[in-house]
């Protein structure tokens, strides 16, 4: 019989698997010549989809770790980060060497035009720090600082909906969802915050 040890290995397997699907597919898609009439666009829109998505799943870990009174949600918090992550930075990749063909003239001239992009760069600023101290031994290095930097991620998720939104020119039905999950998702925690707060 397996040990439970084991199982959660073969689980976090699993999960990992299923969170590096939509980069092969996207990778297929673009090597079959599948991604449509602006495969850039496609490819970029993708990754930065699914970069919001992970981003989603990670906030709603601790969230249903509260509602649910179990712990096994957040095994999943540092794998489901550094994937939000992953996907971010496919998406800035795409951006800069696809779109710009790395011209610096190019990123210049872009950027200060775009308010959105001002945006997601700040988003994947934000998220740049915490993969990089998301190990056990920054976390330890760190101590209680790591717990401050880490709450970067709430700001990450806001500054990630306006740059959706700020992207968006017709139907905002889709970041208006994200913004709206995440908003839902930050109001439970600040509540317990303060239910703790007023506790003490």
């Amino acid at each position: 019989m397996l040990s439970l040890k084991t199982k959660w290995a073969a689980i976090k397997v699993i999960v990992f698997v299923l969170a590096l699907t939509p980069f092969l597919l996207l990778t297929k898609a673009a090597i079959y010549d599948q991604l449509g009439a602006n495969p850039i666009e496609t490819l970029h829109f993708g990754f930065g989809d699914w970069a919001l998505r992970f981003l989603c799943i990670g906030l709603a870990l601790t969230p249903l770790k509260i509602i649910s009174k179990q712990s096994w949600p957040t095994r999943f918090r540092r794998m489901i980060g550094l994937f939000a992550f992953f996907y971010a930075l496919m998406h800035f990749l795409v951006f800069i060497v696809l779109d710009l063909s790395l011209s610096w003239e190019a990123f210049k001239d872009e950027v200060p035009k775009s308010p959105y992009i001002l945006m997601g760069l700040l988003t994947f600023l934000l998220l740049l720090p915490l993969a990089v101290t998301s190990t056990k031994k920054m976390q330890k290095s760190l101590g209680r600082r790591w717990l401050k930097l880490h709450s970067l991620v709430y700001v990450a998720g806001l500054t990630a909906s306006i740059h959706y939104l700020w992207l968006v020119k017709a139907d905002y039905s889709e970041p208006l969802l994200y913004a709206g999950i995440i908003s839902v998702l930050l109001a439970i925690r600040i509540a317990v915050y303060w239910r703790k707060k007023y506790k003490t």
